[in-house]
């Protein structure tokens, strides 16, 4: 990257990390189950609720409890089930009209990282029906409150429960447009272990890593805080504790717990302290070609954080004790980090690259991931466009050889 473009990315970076303070970042509130959901209805005086969650969730009976609690206390609920993974324009505004047509007071987001972003993106064009979804890319184009809103996660990973942002991919170019505005954050999260239960182990090890992707990518950026640090810290030592306990054993509780737990804290770090080129490249890539989010963080985590090199030595050294890995300095323990990343994602059967790239797509790819995150992700080295390429070629697999799913 250029001397002038590097002077205007950090200064504007500067410039947000100077107006933190300022800014109306706001914690969800938490439930620890779903029973406590009518009584909230009740006291707000909601008695219509929009579900917005995916077929597989709801076909595998993982909603059946809270609609059969609804019903139960006398609150209708309409139920989108279409989402999908990587959620699209079309979802939106097909769950905006059900919304308007039952009349709708409040919206439960009840799923992944995809029924959550589809839910705050319907709420965001309820609160601004003449404001098309590509309008609100980028950083508080929403000012607007939106309808009430629920976060209930069934993955331990995506952090949508707690953060600002909603991504959503246009249904006819498959851009995704990143939705960053206060409004967007939940006013609740259900952190409900059961919930988690039935996850497959495959996506228990993604969406995992995905929340460590967000805590590691806010913890070595230029943008934190003492408390969104002793966020990220708390998160990593947690995913490093339990992650493969619960890929290996899907009722262990305790592990299912902290891991949610884990994702709430790596999302509170990352609204307020940015990801980094990790997520721009993933990104791009789920848009272009549908790779399931986690899973191309989880690829690309390792590759990205050697090529900080030693930008990123000293904090992740400090990440690196916080789990109990030792060594004679920051360099070593910061490779030793990565290293058990790797070790970590070999358990569970993570990939080490991703097929279905076509290296015709990268200039335009690596564009895209240019745009998101410069300047607004506070990375501890910078790069551009071209430097970025080299990612997309890192982790781009031979044809046929490996699978796109863990």
């Amino acid at each position: 990257m250029n001397i002038i473009r590097k002077i205007y990315c950090r200064t504007f970076q500067t410039a947000f990390r100077i107006a933190i303070p300022l800014l109306p970042y706001r914690k969800p509130a938490v439930l620890n189950g779903i029973s406590g959901l009518p009584e909230l209805f009740r006291e707000k005086n909601i008695s219509n609720v929009l579900l917005v969650t995916d077929k597989g969730i709801r076909g595998a009976g993982i909603t059946e409890g809270l609609e059969k609690l609804m019903a139960e206390n006398g609150i209708k609920l309409s139920v989108y089930d279409a989402t999908v993974a990587n959620p699209t324009t079309d979802n939106v505004e097909e769950a905006r009209r059900l919304y308007i047509s039952s009349g709708c007071q409040a919206i439960i987001g009840f799923g992944g990282g995809s029924s959550i972003d589809a839910a705050k993106a319907v709420g965001a064009r309820i609160a601004c029906p003449k404001k098309p979804l590509k309008k609100m890319e980028g950083i508080i184009k929403v000012w607007r409150r939106i309808p009430l809103l629920i976060a209930v996660p069934t993955t331990a990973g995506t952090g949508s429960e707690t953060t600002l942002a909603s991504v959503i991919v246009d249904s006819r170019t498959r851009h995704k447009y990143p939705i960053n505005s206060f409004p967007l954050i939940p006013r609740y999260a259900v952190l409900d272990p059961e919930v988690t239960r039935t996850l497959p182990p495959s996506l228990t090890a993604s969406t995992g890593l995905d929340a460590l992707t967000h805590a590691v990518e806010a913890y070595i950026g230029r943008s934190t805080t003492k408390e969104t640090r002793a966020e990220a810290e708390e998160a990593v030592s947690l995913i490093f504790s339990s992650l493969t306990a619960a890929y290996h054993d899907g009722n262990d509780m305790e592990a299912r717990r902290n891991m949610l737990r884990a994702a709430f804290l790596a999302g509170r770090a990352f609204t307020v302290s940015y990801v980094g080129y990790v997520h721009a490249v993933a990104h791009s890539l789920g848009g272009k070609y549908n790779i399931p989010h986690g899973l191309a963080n989880a690829v690309l985590l390792p590759y990205v954080l050697e090529k900080y090199g030693k930008s990123a030595w000293k904090k992740l050294a400090r990440l690196a004790e916080i789990v109990g890995i030792k060594g004679r300095n920051d360099e070593e323990k910061a490779k030793a980090f990565i290293d058990a990343i790797r070790t970590m994602e070999r358990e569970m059967n993570i990939p080490e690259k991703l097929s279905g790239i076509n290296e015709a797509d990268i200039p335009e790819l690596s564009k895209y991931a240019d745009r998101e995150a410069n300047p607004l992700y506070p990375v501890p080295m910078l790069m551009d466009a071209e430097e970025l390429q080299e990612f997309y070629r890192i982790v781009m697999a031979d044809a046929g050889k490996v699978a796109t799913t863990a």
